[in-house]
C-alpha cells in the first residue's frame, strides 16, 4: 500500500489549523521526578487536552481539511477510546456525522465520552483490530469517509504538533519518549524531531504483552502478535503501513515495558506530579525509568499521552 507521508511542512500547517481550537499543552518539570531519574525530565501533558489525550490534535487537523462532500458523507472509524473521542470531538466542531466502532469490553469511561460528544458507538469484536475490520466494511457499505487510526497523513501531521510544542519550548531536549499503539504519535515525533535536530533521539514505547508494532519495526515488515495488555492505548494486534514506514527510517530505539512497570509509572505520576495517566500515557515514564542509567546528563521529554484511565485500572495501579 502506497500512502503519502506527512512532511514537516504538513505539521506546520496542522499547527496553524488547530490553533483556533486548542491551546498548547504544558511542558512541566518536577524536582521529584528529576531526583528519581537522576536527570532533567520534562513531562508533556497531553492529559490536559479537552478529551484528555493527544489524539485530539489529529482529529481536528483531519476534519479541518476534509472537503464539503466528505463532510456531508460523514466519518467512521474504529478505536479503543482516545482516537474515537478525537474523531467525535472534531466531527462535532465541523458539523460532521461520526460513527465509532469499539471492541466489546472497551473502557466504559471512554465509550461514554465518545457518546457524549455526539458520535454513534458500535460494539464489535474482542479487540481493536476486530472492531477496525468491521468498521472498514461498514464504511464501504454506507459510503462514509473512513478514518484509519494510523494510516492517515493528516492524523499523523496533527499529533506531531505535540513534539513541535516540546521543541519550541525546550529546543535543547536530547531524548523524547513516546507511547506507541498504532504509531501516529511516535512517527509524528520522528518527523518533527529529525527536521529540527537530527541528533534528538526518539524512542517509542509499547507493552511487552502487545508487541506487534515493535516486532514490525524490528523485522521491517508488518507483523501480527497477540495483545494482552490492560493499557488499551497500546493494544494493537498488528503494525500499520504508514507509521511503520516512517519509524523504520527515523526512529532511534524501541522499548517494551511490562504491565507492572506501567502501573508503577501511573502511581508515580500521581505521587510526584499529581497527574492522572492512563496506562499508555504512563508508558513513556516506565521506559525512561528502565533506561535511566543511559540518560544521565541528558534533557529528556516524556509524552504523557492521555489521562483517561478506568477506575479499575487506577485501583490496580494504586494497590501495587
Amino acid at each position: 500500500m502506497d500512502i503519502e507521508r506527512p512532511t514537516f511542512q504538513d505539521v506546520l500547517l496542522a499547527k496553524r489549523l488547530i490553533a483556533p481550537y486548542l491551546r498548547a499543552t504544558p511542558l512541566f518539570r518536577y524536582p521529584a521526578l528529576d531526583q528519581l531519574m537522576g536527570t532533567a525530565l520534562y513531562v508533556k501533558h497531553e492529559n490536559h487536552q479537552p478529551i484528555g489525550a493527544f489524539k485530539i490534535r489529529g482529529g481536528i487537523n483531519f476534519m479541518a481539511q476534509l472537503s464539503a462532500e466528505e463532510r456531508a458523507r460523514g466519518a467512521i472509524t474504529a478505536s479503543t477510546g482516545n482516537h474515537g473521542q478525537s474523531v467525535a470531538y472534531a466531527a462535532r466542531l465541523f458539523g460532521v456525522q461520526a460513527i465509532v466502532g469499539v471492541p466489546n469490553g472497551a473502557n466504559p469511561l471512554k465509550v461514554e465520552a465518545i457518546q457524549s460528544l455526539g458520535a454513534e458507538v458500535l460494539f464489535h469484536g474482542n479487540d481493536f483490530d476486530e472492531a477496525r475490520l468491521y468498521v472498514e466494511d461498514l464504511a464501504e457499505e454506507r459510503q462514509m469517509r473512513y478514518v484509519h487510526p494510523a494510516n492517515e497523513k493528516l492524523l499523523i501531521a496533527g499529533v506531531a504538533t505535540e513534539t513541535l510544542e516540546i521543541l519550541e519550548e525546550q529546543p535543547e531536549i536530547d531524548v523524547i519518549f513516546v507511547p506507541l499503539g498504532g504509531g501516529s504519535g511516535a512517527s509524528g515525533a520522528c518527523i518533527v524531531a529529525k527536521a529540527v535536530n537530527p541528533r534528538i533521539r526518539v524512542i517509542a514505547v509499547q507493552a511487552e504483552s502487545a508487541p506487534a508494532a515493535f516486532q514490525s519495526w524490528q523485522r521491517g515488515a508488518l507483523v501480527e502478535a497477540p495483545t494482552a495488555t490492560f493499557a488499551e492505548g497500546l493494544a494493537t494486534r498488528t503494525g500499520y503501513t504508514l507509521p511503520q514506514s516512517i519509524l523504520r527510517d527515523l526512529l532511534d530505539d524501541f522499548v517494551l515495558v511490562a504491565e507492572d512497570e506501567i502501573r508503577r509509572a501511573m502511581r508515580l505520576l500521581i505521587e510526584k506530579t499529581h497527574n492522572l495517566a492512563e496506562g499508555a500515557g504512563a508508558a513513556s515514564l516506565a521506559a525512561a525509568l528502565k533506561m535511566k542509567d543511559e540518560l544521565h546528563g541528558k534533557k529528556v521529554a516524556i509524552v504523557l499521552s492521555g489521562g483517561n484511565t478506568s477506575i479499575q485500572h487506577l485501583r490496580d495501579a494504586l494497590s501495587m
